[in-house]
């Protein structure tokens, strides 16, 4: 999905001002990516030239293959290209969508895996798609533009779950592309990318709430993929680590 306009609050990113805990917050922006990021000690020097490194690896691979950019199919894989390229590549092939659908999640990735190295907890949220790892549990709010359930739920996320990544999409909210309705469909993986991708994928299959359930049932045949909650106005599917709470 496109990193500027994401699921979770695409226009002035709202949402970013009710985000309370005991990490480092600071933000990171470099052309269109911007990345919220908290961390138990700040490395903003450090975010900002990995995000760089990576924006350049992607943006020389797109100029020298116009087609990674625009395809929505498979983009076959390429054991030269960068590893960022890579990483969408496979994550795109992995749901049958194209490997720009997974651009925010291999991003937020990229940097997360890059602190980790000096730091004991990281969170990235990247309009919607956020990579984590912590040592105490998370709450992260979902946000489904005009659904009754939007910013009433949580997913409560344990830190010996594996997941280290909760990534968002939506067809009611935004400007990225989607070819269904749903409010939201947020998916849970061990994988940024992964999960990047397969929100987008998942997404596409449910244009009304009857659909969840078929979509849900699809996702749970994705290898890497711990749970997928879809919100569909008042109608809501889950399946997997899924543990929701209040707020």
């Amino acid at each position: 999905m496109s990193e500027s306009s994401k699921t979770a609050g695409y226009a002035e990113r709202f949402y970013r001002q009710r985000v309370r805990g005991h990490l480092e917050a600071y933000r990171v922006v470099v052309q269109q990516t911007d990345l919220n990021i908290y961390s138990d000690r700040p490395q903003v020097d450090v975010a900002r030239d990995v995000l760089i490194e990576q924006r350049g690896y992607l943006e020389a691979y797109i100029h020298q293959h116009p087609l990674f950019l625009h395809t929505l199919k498979d983009y076959p894989d390429d054991a030269f290209a960068p590893g960022i390229v890579r990483d969408m590549i496979r994550a795109g092939r992995a749901v049958g969508v194209g490997p720009m659908a997974a651009v925010a999640g291999a991003v937020s990735e990229k940097v997360g895996q890059r602190l980790l190295t000096s730091c004991a907890e990281v969170v990235i949220e990247n309009g919607g798609d956020i990579f984590l790892s912590v040592r105490r549990p998370l709450t992260v709010g979902l946000f489904a533009g005009s659904s009754p359930l939007s910013m009433k739920i949580g997913l409560r996320i344990l830190p010996d779950t594996g997941i280290q990544a909760v990534c968002t999409s939506s067809g009611t909210v935004g400007h990225s592309r989607s070819f269904g309705k749903a409010d939201a469909v947020c998916v849970l993986s061990h994988s940024c990318a992964l999960a990047d991708a397969a929100a987008t994928a998942l997404g596409n299959r449910v244009n009304t709430s009857a659909d969840a359930p078929l979509a849900i049932a699809w996702g749970r045949t994705i290898p890497g993929l711990q749970g997928i909650l879809v919100i569909v106005g008042e109608k809501m599917a889950a399946w997997g680590q899924i543990e929701m709470v209040d707020l």
